[in-house]
């Protein structure tokens, strides 16, 4: 094993990450963020409202792709920790993520697009059947962009301000990203019923089949983009900055002696482990399920014309963009836990708005302004606290990152299915029920898994994060 750096015994902390190499960093899970913001938030109402499947199979086909996710994010995590050499001018962290863009450019494009061959008398489950095999290498090439970007950030800081830092630019890309999608969706409506006016206005006001080209341009256009910023990513981003040595083992060691290995197999018997995994599938459940109805609230409980499926998405991740530079302060000011309360709060108070009022009006933007502050709040905050979780030990990072997306992707997969089956009109056009049935479903994935996140915290100040420490070849 190498020795450390020059300065290393006299504690030197490693130069600040420079501006270049953060927003290089930052705009490495871009493609993902554009192609998440659809698969949430479109996905269903695609295969549903435009398609015409029935809920259960659109349910069914959103539950394939994130067990997929699920299962494929842990052993991409344990591959990305074990391998060893590089893959040209990549580390294994950089090459597992040229792998997953791969994988997701070339397969997004057909979620969004009819069935090849299907006519109006194919049978549903043979459409089924043409998507599976393109949503199953999506999931596998988002898991592994998503895991290999995540755990590169201990590797490039050691701050913990730092660390909040670099995952609130994360974050703000998230937002621009979705931003640029809910924008173009909404130019694209606005484009289209200009296109359509004539002696029936109306036509294009509610989805139909009408609106298969809208959505299959905007997938093209988020694999496009989505390229480029990923060979920025790859361009500018240095894998194992701290290093001064290209030595794979080197960190880790710490300042003055050797730190013990935490393997897979030892955070699996970590109290901590458990405790910031909980909170962290709460916050995906909340973010991602409020993403995934938000539409179909819109449409059906509030009965706005399809436009609002773009604008009311755009308000939410405007005001999560602009909340999302006010983290590294907050978090230096307040700490780590009593952020996320905050945010907690801001979410649980848009759910008791939505839950009380019947009709919205334009106050329906300003309730869009409570979720987006309160949904990236608690997102930056819990992926700060996994990043501390790790700490020095970012040998394993990636399967800690994997471990808790594994939840979070079946957590979610397992909700969305739940709910499409509670569905309660007899077609599969919506009836009466459904109006009441999506307004209590916006209730439910804020209020309800916001008290369950709220429970999560509440371990965390009681029995606040600690690993033990375990000595090499020491038998936990």
């Amino acid at each position: 094993m190498g020795p450390g750096p020059p300065a290393a015994g006299a504690g030197a902390l490693p130069p600040p990450l420079p501006l270049a190499a953060r927003l290089s960093y930052a705009v490495g899970h871009f493609l993902n963020d554009l192609c998440a913001s659809m698969w949430f938030t479109y996905l269903l109402l695609y295969l549903h409202s435009v398609r015409a499947y029935s809920s259960r199979g659109a349910g069914l086909l959103l539950l394939l792709g994130q067990v997929a996710d699920g299962l494929c994010t842990p052993l991409v995590g344990y591959e990305a920790d074990r391998a060893a050499g590089r893959c040209g001018r990549c580390g294994p962290r950089k090459s597992w993520h040229l792998v997953g863009t791969f994988c997701v450019l070339l397969s997004f494009p057909f979620i969004f697009s009819p069935c090849l061959g299907c006519g109006e008398t194919t049978p549903e489950w043979v459409a089924l059947f043409y998507y599976g095999p393109f949503i199953v290498i999506f999931q596998f090439g988002w898991a592994a962009t998503q895991i290999a970007h995540l755990s590169l950030i201990p590797e490039l800081v050691t701050n913990d301000h730092e660390k909040v830092e670099l995952t609130a630019l994360r974050y703000a890309f998230t937002v621009v990203a979705n931003i640029t999608v809910y924008g173009t969706a909404w130019l694209m409506f606005h484009l289209q019923a200009s296109a359509h006016a004539g002696p029936v206005p109306d036509v294009s006001d509610q989805l139909g089949v009408q609106d298969v080209p809208v959505f299959r341009n905007l997938s093209l256009l988020v694999v496009g983009v989505g390229a480029v910023f990923s060979l920025l990513f790859h361009l500018g981003t240095r894998e194992g900055r701290q290093v001064e040595e290209p030595d794979e083992h080197s960190p880790l060691l710490a300042p003055a002696t050797a730190r013990p290995l935490l393997l897979w197999k030892h955070w699996l018997r970590e109290p901590a482990f458990y405790q910031v995994g909980l909170l962290y599938m709460s916050t995906r459940l909340i973010v991602n399920l409020s993403q995934t109805y938000m539409a179909m609230y819109l449409t059906y409980s509030l009965s706005l014309p399809k436009k609002f499926i773009a604008t009311i998405p755009l308000v939410m991740y405007l005001s999560g963009f602009f909340s999302s530079f006010l983290m590294k302060p907050v978090n230096k000011w307040i700490g780590r836990n009593m952020t996320y309360f905050v945010g907690l709060l801001v979410i649980l108070a848009f759910a008791a708005w939505v839950a009380l009022a019947e009709e919205m009006g334009v106050a329906v933007y300003a309730a869009a302004v409570l979720l987006g502050t309160g949904c990236a709040t608690i997102l930056v905050t819990s992926l700060a606290m996994t990043a501390d979780l790790i700490g020095p030990h970012t040998h394993s990072g990636a399967f800690v990152y994997g471990a808790m997306s594994f939840s979070d992707k079946v957590a979610n997969g397992l909700a969305v299915m739940v709910i499409q089956s509670l569905y309660p009109c007899a077609s599969e056009l919506c009836c009466k029920a459904c109006v009441g049935f999506y307004h209590w479903v916006m209730v439910a994935v804020t209020g309800g898994v916001g008290m369950a996140a709220t429970l999560s915290l509440c371990s965390l100040l009681i029995w606040p994060l600690h690993l033990r420490s375990w000595a090499p070849g020491a038998q936990p």
